[in-house]
């Protein structure tokens, strides 16, 4: 196989599981490291073989980038949070007798149908360590995770008679809120 095709097929197989932009930054540093190898006098083929085994094998650099995408750590962040909010939402809404507002029993199940979905997104998206694509659940358990913040504020302002044993449970949903706003745009801008 000559030199070009090993560092083609070598990209082709990266641009399959990695997004493009990630995949162009690699295939010039491995042209360019490449051609550093012709340079020092090598063969095509030759220098292509140090090119790729310098940069590693494919799984190699995705296991990589996917311990490191924003995906990932975005994931972690808001399940390290979740426990927090859980246990200061938990402490409010039995201190405030939560039981008694005037809330439909089908919007209590939708919240917590929308918190196991998020949850199980976030988990997916946090353990990835080979499917870059697969920290891209990240998206939707973030969205789902900031409706489910702004649902719970929406109930407090609306039914809470007595707001004030709810209000480290509203200060950590609006941190959490503050954090997801500006995270998940920079985590959904690595496509």
């Amino acid at each position: 196989m000559a030199g070009d095709e090993l560092i083609q097929a070598h990209v082709s197989a990266l641009s399959r599981v990695l997004p493009a932009d990630i995949v162009a930054e690699l295939a010039d540093g491995l042209i360019e490291t490449w051609h550093r190898h012709l340079a020092a006098g090598l063969p095509s083929a030759d220098a292509a073989q140090a090119a790729v085994a310098e940069f590693g094998a494919p799984d190699q650099i995705t296991a990589a980038f996917v311990t490191q995408s924003p995906g990932r750590r975005t994931a972690r962040l808001l399940l390290a949070s979740g426990p927090v909010a859980g246990l200061c939402w938990a402490t409010g809404l039995i201190t405030s007798r939560a039981w008694t507002w005037p809330v439909p029993r089908m919007g209590a199940l939708l919240l917590a149908s929308v918190l196991v979905l998020a949850v199980a997104a976030l988990a997916s998206a946090a353990t990835s360590r080979h499917s870059y694509r697969r920290t891209r659940l990240t998206a939707a358990g973030g969205i789902a995770v900031a409706a489910l913040d702004i649902a719970m504020l929406a109930v407090v302002v609306l039914t809470a008679p007595h707001g004030w044993p709810l209000l480290p449970a509203v200060a950590v949903s609006l941190a959490r809120l503050t954090i997801t706003v500006r995270v998940l745009p920079r985590t959904l801008a690595r496509r």
